[in-house]
């Protein structure tokens, strides 16, 4: 038998000898008998309030316990996930760095060429291409070709992209931040 049956059964025995002991002191009068009969039922009732509070504490620790178990499990469970994402962006990030390396490699080697490639245009050709490319790429080959090669390449450009040029290349070469 559950403890919850056995709470109820005692719970409707109480009531039932209570109510029996009422009438018999309504019926007898105040006797002193029935006097004691009030007082053993409000006893009783007193005992059984403490056994349904007591049962009704274990039962709110027993669930308080699950609840917290529930929220670990849980935490632990959003802990994996989280551990796993940090181990994905780890190897992204490695990959990436990979990648980045390889890249940089890659520009390195094809600055040189293209450095050397204009190295050998003829310098109205050469102007001509720089005058067609991003200012900040064709600023960055002057600077990287012979002077003597670059002075003659800029003297080939119209006057205002060699202006514009010549700009970039000074601000580049300064030690301060220009902002």
């Amino acid at each position: 038998m559950s403890r919850h049956s056995i709470l109820r059964t005692r719970s409707a025995s109480a009531l039932a000898a209570g109510a029996g002991i009422v009438f018999g002191a309504l019926v007898f009068g105040g006797t002193p008998a029935a006097t004691q009969a009030v007082n053993a039922i409000t006893e009783a009732a007193g005992e059984l309030d403490d056994d349904i509070r007591r049962f009704c504490s274990n039962i709110a620790d027993a669930a308080r316990d699950r609840r917290y178990a529930l929220q670990r499990a849980e935490l632990e469970t959003l802990q994996k996930d989280i551990d796993q994402r940090i181990v994905a962006l780890e190897e992204k990030r490695e990959e990436y760095e990979e990648w980045l390396a390889r890249r940089n490699d890659f520009l390195a080697k094809a600055e040189e060429n293209l450095v050397e490639i204009y190295s050998v245009m003829r310098p109205d050709a050469a102007a001509e291409r720089l005058a067609a490319v991003n200012v900040e790429v064709a600023a960055g080959i002057l600077m990287k070709l012979n002077v003597r090669k670059a002075g003659v390449i800029l003297n080939e450009m119209n006057k205002d992209a060699a202006a514009t040029l010549t700009g970039i290349m000074a601000s580049a070469t300064r030690k301060q931040d220009p902002t």
